[in-house]
């Protein structure tokens, strides 16, 4: 039995938190996982994991030869895929890492227009809000709605991206005028948890300088679909992304504030790790989404 197939079955069980999933996640047995295992922690002379009923763990020897086994193996996948790219349709797995935000917002459409498209590759969507250590949860790349930063990540930009301060007629009518963005301070605001300032809601002047506007309300949340939602009740004013509250500005209900103070150095990128051989399946599924978030706003 060759080292790699050892190798893939330690990960695989590794990934899913023991044998019996790793068996149902795999085809295969329980014992043959087990059988792999055991060989490779004898080839190794090294226990790689801590077996009870009730309880599974990575010894120390397991995790450092598991982050070093994962990124070897993830190299000779997408090699295979490199030189199968001109023979072969695309296939296997993609495990994609996006904000609860972009799914459930219409742009999610993108992903699912990809499977659609690509019915030989399985695609593994985790929608949570926190940035994900891509390398050491295995993930071949993720979408991102941010200020791009210097980090070890390849960034490709999607598109354009930005938020809108917003409240109901009503909303300003009775709280405002809102000339500024001081003008926050004190009044109602939807406070957006998911932002990194939080309380403290960051504008810039039309010179270019930063503002910060200190801002309070009846409801804090992390998810700017509910932010949306408070607004549209009336509850306050909120920052809401372009791509959740158009329709509801475009119709009225909702109306702008503050446009020419609005900071737009964000968009939405896909972004995966350094690697020397970028697997065909994650490259053509980047080049898929650029090109719908461009017939979009065609």
């Amino acid at each position: 039995m060759d080292t790699l197939t050892r190798m893939r079955a330690f990960i695989d069980v590794v990934e899913a938190e023991g044998f019996s999933a790793a068996a149902r996640r795999t085809g295969r047995s329980k014992a043959l996982l087990s059988k792999y295992v055991r060989e490779l922690e004898d080839d190794l002379g090294a226990l790689l994991l801590n077996r009870t009923t009730r309880q599974f763990s990575l010894t120390e020897a397991g995790h450092t030869y598991f982050r070093t086994a994962a990124d070897i193996l993830k190299e000779i996948d997408n090699l295979a895929d490199l030189v199968r790219e001109n023979n072969a349709d695309l296939k296997g797995r993609i495990r994609v890492s996006v904000p609860r935000t972009f799914i459930d917002a219409p742009v999610g459409q993108s992903l699912i227009d990809f499977a659609t498209a690509n019915p030989e590759i399985a695609l593994e969507i985790v929608a949570e809000d926190r940035f994900v250590d891509l390398i050491e949860e295995s993930f071949d790349l993720a979408i991102r709605i941010t200020k791009l930063e210097d980090s070890g990540l390849i960034a490709r930009k999607l598109s354009d991206f930005r938020v809108y301060a917003v409240a109901t007629p009503d909303f300003v009518a009775r709280y405002g005028p809102f000339d500024h963005p001081s003008d926050l301070t004190g009044k109602p605001f939807i406070v957006d948890t998911n932002t990194r300032s939080h309380n403290n809601i960051r504008f810039q002047d039309p010179n270019g300088g930063a503002l910060s506007v200190p801002v309070a309300g009846p409801i804090e949340v992390n998810s700017p679909q509910a932010t949306l939602r408070a607004a549209q009740a009336g509850l306050g004013a909120a920052i809401v992304p372009d791509f959740i509250v158009l329709p509801y500005i475009q119709s009225g209900e909702l109306v702008t504030l503050f446009d020419d103070y609005i900071v737009k150095d964000r968009g939405i990128y896909a972004v995966y790790p350094h690697r020397r051989y970028l697997p065909a399946k994650v490259r053509s599924f980047v080049d898929f989404l650029t090109a719908w978030f461009r017939n979009k706003g065609e």
